[in-house]
């Protein structure tokens, strides 16, 4: 079941409905090379104020269902590739959210002058996240043995995943 969002920039007054999104997903340490204790504070510096742009994905009734980070994969050099993070209200899975936000972010990228898209630890046993990224034509580029220590399987392989955005 699609549900259609309304995706816009995150404002000050959006950051409890994105913490209550962001909360669950970092609690579990399965997703996110996140500590499973990180503060209110610290998950806020992160998603908020590091990024170059914060968005979120809202329905009819403006309730936040989605959210996402737009940055600069690294410094100066190689800034031209942007990378994004992703996170979806536990409730609102399955509804075609982080589809629509990755193709939000993939078109945001392109306006803001950034030339490719690069995923850096996508964990192996996200299964449904590397589906969709596949899917979205994001290929794996490399395996890095044992790089996410996944709260329930101890060390586990992740992604580097990449897609050009302008060729």
């Amino acid at each position: 079941m699609a549900a259609k969002v309304n995706i816009r920039r995150c404002s000050e007054a959006d950051w409890p409905a994105v913490w209550d999104i962001m909360e669950p997903v970092i609690r579990v340490g399965d997703t996110y090379p996140y500590a499973m204790d990180m503060t209110v504070d610290g998950a806020r510096q992160m998603w908020l104020e590091i990024p170059a742009a914060t968005y979120v994905a809202e329905d009819t009734e403006s309730n936040i269902l989605g959210t996402y980070y737009l940055k600069p994969n690294q410094p100066t050099l190689g800034a031209h590739v942007a990378n994004c993070g992703y996170m979806v209200a536990e409730r609102a899975r399955g509804m075609g959210i982080a589809t629509q936000m990755c193709e939000h972010s993939q078109d945001e990228a392109i306006r803001m002058g950034y030339r490719a898209m690069q995923y850096n630890l996508v964990v192996k046993t996200n299964e449904a996240s590397v589906h969709l990224w596949q899917k979205m034509g994001f290929a794996i580029v490399g395996t890095l043995p044992g790089a996410s220590k996944h709260s329930g399987h101890n060390f586990v392989d992740a992604y580097v995943m990449y897609k050009e955005l302008i060729t």
